[in-house]
Formats: C-alpha cells, sequence, structure tokens
C-alpha cells in the first residue's frame, strides 16, 4: 500500500453562491477511487450556512449557560439552536446535532470568518458529502469517494482533530469481526473507523490557522467493507448516559 496525499491549494477565499466542487475541480486531475477530503466550513459558507452574530436574541438558558462558560450568550443560543440535545452544559456546552454527530458548542464555529459571522455545520452532512461527490463525479466523470470533515476535541486527551461528520463512495467503518489475527484467533470486536482515520490525517495537511487548505485529496487508497454504524445509539453510548445525569 503507497498512499499519496495532496492538499488542494490556490483555492479562493469561498463565499456564498460558490460552486465548491467546480473550484477544486479546476485544481485537481482526478482518477477513479480517490478520496476528497473537504472541510466541513468551507461547504456551509458556499451554501450560506452562517449567521449573524448581532441578529441572535438569546434566551433565558442561553444566557445562563453563557455566565457558566464565559460565552458571548448570543454565541450559546445559537449552539442551542443547532443542537438536538445538550449532554453537558458547562464548562461548555456539548451537545448532539440531528445528524447525531456530538461535539462542543454543536460545532459552531467564528474562526476563518468575517467578523461578526458564525459558521454552522451542514444540517445533513451525509447528503452535502454526497452532493460533492455527484458533482464531481459530473464534471470529471471520475468515481471520486468524498469525506466531510470538522475540527473535534477528544474525552481523556488533548488536543483537536479531524472527524468525519459526512461521508460518500464508502462505509464509514472497516468490520474485521469475524477474520482472524496472525495467530488464527477470531476477531469479535474489531470495527475500524477509517473515515475518521482519514479525516484526522487530512485537517493535518489542512492545518488549524492561516494556511488556507481546505480540501485534501487522497490517492491509492485501498477499498474495504464494513457499515455505517458510526455513532453508538443512545443506548449503548454509557459515556452519554452519565453525562446526562450531570444536567438533570
Amino acid at each position: 500500500m503507497q498512499i499519496e496525499i495532496a492538499p488542494v491549494e490556490g483555492l479562493p477565499l469561498i463565499k456564498e453562491g460558490d460552486d465548491l466542487p467546480a473550484l477544486i475541480c479546476d485544481l485537481v486531475s482526478f482518477e477513479d477511487g480517490d478520496i476528497l477530503c473537504v472541510a466541513s466550513s468551507v461547504f456551509s459558507k458556499a451554501k450560506g450556512y452562517t449567521r449573524v452574530l448581532a441578529s441572535i436574541t438569546p434566551g433565558e438558558r442561553a444566557e445562563r449557560i453563557g455566565t457558566m462558560c464565559g460565552e458571548d450568550a448570543r454565541f450559546i443560543q445559537a449552539v442551542l439552536d443547532e443542537s438536538s440535545d445538550i449532554l453537558l452544559e458547562a464548562p461548555f456546552v456539548l451537545s448532539e446535532l440531528a445528524c447525531g454527530h456530538v461535539g462542543v458548542r454543536a460545532g459552531v464555529d467564528q474562526s476563518n470568518v468575517e467578523d461578526g459571522l458564525l459558521i454552522l455545520l451542514p444540517p445533513d452532512p451525509m447528503a452535502a458529502a454526497h452532493e460533492i461527490r455527484e458533482r464531481v463525479a459530473g464534471i470529471t466523470g471520475k468515481d471520486v469517494r468524498v469525506v466531510l470533515t470538522d475540527t473535534c476535541g477528544r474525552s481523556f486527551r488533548r488536543g483537536q482533530t479531524g472527524t468525519a461528520i459526512g461521508w460518500s463512495g464508502m462505509t464509514a467503518i472497516r468490520d474485521y469481526r469475524g477474520d482472524t489475527d496472525l495467530f488464527g484467533h477470531v476477531l469479535k470486536i474489531t470495527e475500524e473507523a477509517v473515515v475518521d482515520e482519514i479525516a484526522g490525517f487530512a485537517n493535518f495537511v489542512m492545518g488549524e490557522s492561516n494556511r488556507g487548505v481546505p480540501a485534501v485529496v487522497f490517492r491509492n487508497c485501498p477499498r474495504w467493507t464494513g457499515h455505517d454504524a458510526l455513532y453508538f445509539t443512545a443506548d449503548e453510548d454509557i459515556t452519554r448516559a452519565a453525562l446526562k445525569k450531570m444536567i438533570q
């Protein structure tokens, strides 16, 4: 296995209405089987998934949480509006979105966007990844897999890493259950979150500050079989259950 990884450099600052896949295709000669990783922030900017901070009127809960967290209550209101469930209110808001993704502040972000604007995550990241894939196929005629990424923190570890919030053309999980290891032992629980591993390295290539690389291409990644049940259900997730008890 010899995987090639290339940043998509030369993209302009993305604004609402831009055809992001077309702009990427202008800079990349895709091949069948490539994996295109796209930062969700630039997709959201192109689609207009933003809010003007000054236009938000915070409610009582947002005011209370903002005080506890030392955050602008208007920002917190945007987080609450994007959340389907709140798992933790302080020292930061940890919430679940309608798509199943769990993240700090519902993925609402104020970085790499004009002053006074908030970037929201795409409301349906899976559909967003599929849309990019279909558009690339329409322009290039190539079968390109797509991962839509967001930067997230992790429990028990310092630092952020890229995470897949949407994907198309592949399964999220490579399922090894039923296979055998080097010694012939049957694997019973091994499920590899390949889309997250790819998103993590894409984030390393993109950078986190002012590098301006919102897309990365992976070439020669083998295909795999598995499933898309990346998120634990509420009944399976013991961390979620413990956090929910803290705010009851």
